[in-house]
């Protein structure tokens, strides 16, 4: 079964020190991000892997989200960790970063070629994909393109999740294909946890007040109904991402 990732040389709590304390080296550019995306080196003592660092200062304005787009990549994290099938690469703050504030993720060495098109008709990522969804429900991801869906070493990993959190519905996805079905046991087991023990801690810290609570209303309301929403074509935006991959 593909759906959850084997124990790393490195776990992901001494990858989060890595990535929080680690001596930070730019090696390039991710030049198809529509905000800086730097590839970077991440090194703590004899250790040493490779980041994403995506700084503030780096972000496009928009008009709907506010600047600190990386609170958001960070926060995603966080909420992914209650749903515990290793949704989203270990993602962290770092304060001190070459160009100042950003959040910092582990970097996925991903085939190349698989995204979610590719991948939604085998059986054998049904079940992390499904969960997938419904974390994109809760975390009112907008921006869940194809292309944000990789594998690595037979692996499902999420990315990009700046444009996550909104307090109004702007959800946007390609993963439609499990509209009606019922929640994997998975995500009623997050969903439940989210419910009754609230918000991560630094979830709070990083999104206003309204957010959270609009998250916590998302993630009862997909308790409630148990099953996965379909696509709203009457809203004024249309349900899924451009482009599609």
């Amino acid at each position: 079964m593909a759906s959850e990732r084997p124990s790393p040389e490195v776990d992901d709590v001494e990858v989060a020190r890595i990535l929080t304390e680690g001596a930070i080296e730019i090696e390039g550019r991710i030049t198809n991000s529509s905000n800086a995306t730097l590839v970077v080196t991440v090194t703590s003592g004899s250790t040493s892997i490779t980041g994403v660092y995506k700084p503030e200062r780096g972000e496009r304005p928009l008009w709907d989200f506010p600047a600190g787009l990386w609170r958001r990549e960070v926060a995603a994290y966080e909420l992914s960790r209650a749903f515990d099938a290793g949704l989203i690469p270990v993602t962290v703050v770092r304060v001190d970063g070459p160009f100042g504030v950003g959040s910092l993720q582990a970097y996925v060495d991903e085939d190349g070629i698989s995204h979610y098109f590719t991948m939604a008709e085998d059986p054998q990522y049904a079940d992390v994909l499904q969960t997938l969804a419904a974390f994109d429900v809760v975390a009112n991801n907008s921006d869940r393109k194809s292309g944000h869906v990789l594998l690595a070493d037979g692996c499902i990993a999420g990315i990009d999740h700046g444009l996550c959190f909104h307090e109004e519905d702007k959800l946007r996805t390609v993963i439609w294909d499990f509209a009606g079905e019922p929640l994997t046991e998975r995500a009623t087991c997050a969903l439940e946890r989210l419910v009754t023990e609230g918000l991560p801690p630094l979830v709070g810290e990083l999104l206003s007040p309204t957010e959270c609570a609009a998250t916590t209303q998302r993630a009862a309301a997909l308790l409630e109904s148990g099953i996965l929403p379909a696509p709203d074509e009457d809203r004024p935006w249309p349900p899924y991402p451009w482009p599609l991959v």
